[in-house]
């Protein structure tokens, strides 16, 4: 394997760690030994050299004069973020020191990881840390806060995460973004959307609760009530149905349940579902016509969709619609939600299961932190927690942070900034970012497999995720050679997975000579799908089975107060979650944190277009300026980004979002809270 770290001069290929569905190809530009210039690989099949502001702009972060160098110990009140530098001997002695004392006295589940994808390599995100964790016996995190819900959805209609290749779409007639920010998350497929257009006149419609970036970009956007695009779905099968626009020869060949949805969808008359999606009725004629009359159609499918508490259904509906046209045969067509299934890897001889000894150990769910810290019992001592930071992103902030400032709670945080969460922290341990380390990464939307070599030596004393892991348990006493495997041999072992076909031919060795691999995509089939029944299940007796309604059904959202605004708060354009929120470079792209409300409501309220407001509800409270128009529907209001702390600024808008688990798999609810809003004196 070559070795880029030693060269201090040249050029170098890498990849994108962020979670995102694009995983760009980059060019690392190096002089001295130092990272001056990010850019797009030009030669990666899909991402064609071009990447987004975040990235572009990533040596500010990576040189950051906030960048943390070394291990820190707390010497203040939890939450004041004073501490003091130590050495890495003394932490993992202090770690070690502590967990053995909490586990004599408590159990390993008194210890919890906390854990998501700041960093989407997966040797970083779910291979060294899993072993060690399962070996502790600590309890375990149910990792659910993303996508979740809508896979679970998507795959009872059609068996596993897979859809349309969107290197096919620019054959693509007609692109229905429904849900998804793309010039913001998925920009890459906004591209290809807008070349079809110019080359093959392509329309695209968007159907979102905000006519963002993509909205204003699009040919036609669609505004709707959230939490209502299920019924908007059954209402275009309704008149897809009633006006004869379905293929019958496909529903006969390749699903299962249509005369079943036929008769079901008559409830979702073009009336009734205007009534609950605030569409016109005219609108939905419109959008149905098109939809079942040009080809090929690909409907891509958001994320925003399944943070309601009926995100999963929302989703199983939407993914029946291609069916119905028989989307799915043309060369562009059919629906993409993710495309994670053709690149998965061989996940138990990454994260070895086998090494948990009690598999009755508690589960908690990423989205109930609060609740985890505050009302377990036997209570959770102490928290790891790496690439995520959940005083900002997790829901019910408010409550997550009171259970962080526990002084019974020893909390360990790997990253590489001094977080909001890190605040809290008793113990700071300084992280590598992507480009000092050995890992390999999986796109949940194109097709490739990308590795990412090091580029730079670690950043001051950081260690990578896989390092502290090791050393960790080493300490431990642990001795399982598992729990010694080096980089390489994790990422041999992840990659070894010949029961995926599409994934087969790709292994270490040829990952390293090609930087990038595709996944064979030739042993798919719409015959033999991982449902039941093989095939497109329109009606599902597995759902039945597990306590759902079998067809698609509209689920009106859970009753949240009576407060009078439905409040999203979607991402924004400059920041990734968290991630870049802190960097001062972003924040002046993104410059302030804004709430957008109809100018109806506005009128009503006495607001005007740059007034700061207050956004409140029983969980929180939040202070943004208003931005008054029409990009949102009455009863509606919507946030951008998730800022971080600054002093004399409230805007901590998950402190606004519910913990309730979403209809399937436990997913979050985020765009399913209320709150109020008033005009700030």
């Amino acid at each position: 394997m070559q070795s880029y770290v030693t060269e201090k001069d040249g050029v170098f290929p890498s990849v994108c760690s962020l979670d995102c569905p694009d995983q760009c190809g980059l060019v690392i530009h190096k002089k001295e030994g130092k990272i001056v210039k990010v850019e797009g690989d030009p030669n990666h099949p899909v991402t064609q050299g071009n990447i987004c502001n975040k990235v572009r702009n990533m040596t500010e972060r990576l040189y950051d004069s906030n960048r943390l160098t070394t291990p820190l110990k707390r010497i203040g009140p939890k939450g004041s973020g004073t501490f003091i530098p130590i050495s890495w001997d003394e932490a993992i002695d202090t770690i070690v020191s502590k967990w053995k004392e909490l586990i004599d006295q408590h159990g390993p589940e008194a210890i919890l990881p906390y854990s998501f994808y700041g960093n989407m390599g997966n040797l970083t995100a779910e291979g060294m840390d899993r072993r060690f964790f399962h070996r502790l016996g600590a309890s375990q995190l149910d990792r659910t806060i993303c996508s979740v819900a809508g896979s679970i959805g998507y795959q009872y209609t059609m068996g596993s995460s897979m859809g349309t290749d969107p290197e096919e779409t620019t054959n693509t007639k007609l692109f229905v973004m429904w849900g998804i920010n793309a010039v913001s998350t998925n920009m890459h497929q906004m591209t290809i959307a807008q070349k079809a257009r110019k080359q093959n006149g392509a329309k695209i419609v968007v159907i979102d609760v905000h006519k963002n970036q993509t909205g204003r970009m699009a040919d036609w956007f669609i505004p709707i009530r959230p939490g209502t695009d299920a019924a908007l779905a059954l209402g275009m099968m309704h008149i897809l149905f009633s006006e004869k626009l379905v293929n019958r020869e496909f529903l006969n060949e390749y699903t299962v349940g249509y005369k079943e949805l036929e008769e079901h969808v008559r409830q979702y008359d073009p009336e009734t579902v205007s009534s609950i999606t605030g569409v016109p009725v005219d609108d939905i004629y419109k959008l149905t016509r098109m939809y079942g009359e040009v080809s090929p159609s690909l409907i891509r499918i958001g994320n925003g969709l399944q943070h309601h508490d009926n995100g999963g259904m929302i989703v199983r509906t939407i993914a029946c619609l291609p069916a119905l046209t028989g989307a799915w045969l043309a060369k562009g067509g059919g629906a993409i939600k993710s495309n994670s299934s053709f690149l998965t890897y061989n996940t138990t001889a990454l994260q070895r299961p086998d090494l948990l000894e009690n598999k009755q150990t508690r589960t908690f769910n990423m989205n109930q932190l609060g609740k985890a810290l505050l009302d377990t019992d036997p209570p959770v001592y102490s928290l790891f927690v790496y690439g995520s930071n959940p005083a900002i992103v997790a829901p019910e902030a408010n409550k997550v942070r009171k259970g962080l400032a526990r002084e019974d709670l020893f909390t360990i945080v790997h990253d590489l900034f001094l977080t909001e969460t890190a605040e809290y922290a008793d113990l700071v341990l300084p992280a590598t970012s992507a480009f000092e380390n050995l890992d390999f990464y999986t796109s949940y939307w194109h097709h490739y497999v990308q590795i990412q070599q090091p580029v730079i030596q670690p950043y001051g004393e950081s260690k990578s995720n896989t390092e502290v892991f090791r050393l960790l348990a080493k300490a431990m006493g642990f001795e399982e050679q598992a729990l010694k495997d080096t980089d390489e041999q994790l990422m041999q072992q992840a990659l070894n997975h010949s029961t995926n076909p599409y994934f087969s031919h790709i292994n270490y060795e040829s990952l390293v000579e090609h930087n990038y691999m595709k996944a064979n995509r030739t042993p798919y089939s719409l015959k033999n799908l991982n449902t039941p029944s093989g095939k497109i299940e329109l009606y599902s007796q597995q759902m039945k089975k597990d306590g759902y309604l079998g067809l698609p059904t509209h689920v009106p959202l859970e009753e949240d107060g009576d407060l009078p605004f439905l409040f999203i708060p979607g991402p924004n354009h400059n920041f990734l979650n968290s991630t870049f929120s802190n960097n001062e470079k972003h924040q002046n792209l993104e410059k302030q944190a804004k709430i957008h409300l109809n100018e109806i409501d506005a009128l009503e309220l006495g607001i005007e277009d740059g007034d700061l407001v207050r956004v409140w509800n029983e969980r929180g409270e939040c202070e943004m300026i208003a931005s008054v128009g029409t990009n949102v529907l009455s009863g509606v209001v919507v946030s951008q980004g998730l800022w971080a702390d600054m002093p004399g600024k409230k805007q901590l808008v998950n402190a606004l979002a519910p913990d309730r688990l979403a209809d399937m798999g436990g997913g979050a609810t985020f765009f399913s809270g209320r709150v109020n809003i008033g005009k700030m004196s």
